[in-house]
């Protein structure tokens, strides 16, 4: 059985995620974290996920708090707190000011937890996993972020729809950047088994519609309702279980590379990576030519973003 924390508990992300959370046989304890003063909304958003639980008839217990020392114990530490994206803004903007949110927070997550895994969510993601990396001082296969896992999915449903199949016959990554330079997988893409390719259907499949439209998911929800929800808080779920449940499932979340991919690496970014108990293990691999330049471009945007928010960070001044 497995303790799970969701720090950031009190945005719509952290709430539905640990909603999603509970379901996993595995978690029988979730622990809410909030700032203080958001004491009387703690207590009310576990009151009432535990009457959903009990509704279900699902026997997870769920308990709040304001003190990270109560994440000692943690099999996974989900963190969401920052401030989210609104309408026109790249994620890439909030990257100074969540940084110093996040820094704070993995440095105690590491002294009271050093055998937790930490699943970041936070944007930007790939930027701030490196900073929870770095300020946990946990191992590189202990913290990792949501990063292209939800972009893959949302690949995997539009071409499912386009080919009129079972999404569960497609196989499709991005990898690179959770934003404008990410990277779809046209070479590791396949339908039923078959590469894409090699389906007459192909050629006249809208490829840029369908990258533009992975793109530019999230802001029109965003502009649409105000905030992404269900989307991510079930993506953070199935990741959630494939650490407790020890899946070794390879799915694509942003991890630190070295050079897994054609000798490019030294940096958090979205690729292809075994999950398990143990945390998140990124697997070499080899892509088509004009891929690996695309991959290449991505890596160097976020190295570039990287460097300058981690020596912001140390030297306390903005970039």
């Amino acid at each position: 059985m497995a303790k799970v924390t969701i720090i950031g508990a009190t945005g719509n992300v952290g709430t539905f995620a640990a909603h999603a959370i509970s379901a996993i046989p595995h978690a029988n304890q979730i622990l809410l974290y909030g700032r203080e003063g958001r004491e009387s909304l703690l207590k009310g958003i576990t009151q009432d996920l535990g009457d959903s639980f009990a509704a279900r008839g699902t026997d997870v217990r769920v308990t709040w708090t304001t003190s990270l020392d109560d994440v000692a114990g943690s099999d996974v530490v989900v963190i969401t707190a920052g401030t989210p994206r609104t309408v026109g803004q790249d994620r890439l903007d909030l990257a100074m000011g969540n940084a110093r949110v996040i820094a704070p927070m993995a440095e105690k997550i590491g002294q009271v937890a050093p055998e937790t895994k930490i699943l970041v969510v936070t944007n930007p993601v790939d930027v701030m996993t490196s900073v929870a990396l770095k300020y946990s001082k946990l191992k590189t296969s202990q913290v990792f972020g949501l990063g292209t896992h939800l972009d893959s999915m949302r690949l995997k449903s539009l071409i499912a729809a386009y080919f009129h199949v079972h999404v569960s016959e497609v196989h499709t990554r991005v990898i690179g950047e959770h934003g404008n330079s990410l990277v779809p997988l046209w070479s590791a893409t396949t339908i039923g088994g078959i590469k894409i390719s090699n389906l007459p259907e192909f050629s006249h499949l809208p490829v840029q519609e369908i990258i533009n439209a992975v793109k530019t998911s999230g802001q029109l929800i965003i502009q649409n309702k105000g905030s992404t929800v269900y989307g991510p808080g079930e993506a953070i779920a199935s990741l959630v279980r494939t650490v407790l449940s020890d899946e070794n499932r390879i799915l694509t979340v942003s991890a630190y590379i070295k050079s897994e991919v054609h000798g490019i690496g030294d940096v958090c970014i979205g690729v292809p990576a075994r999950i398990n108990r143990k945390g998140v293990f990124p697997i070499a691999i080899r892509i088509d030519e004009s891929e690996v330049i695309a991959f290449r471009e991505s890596v160097e945007k976020i190295r570039a973003s990287t460097k300058e928010v981690l020596e912001a960070l140390e030297q306390n001044t903005e970039p």
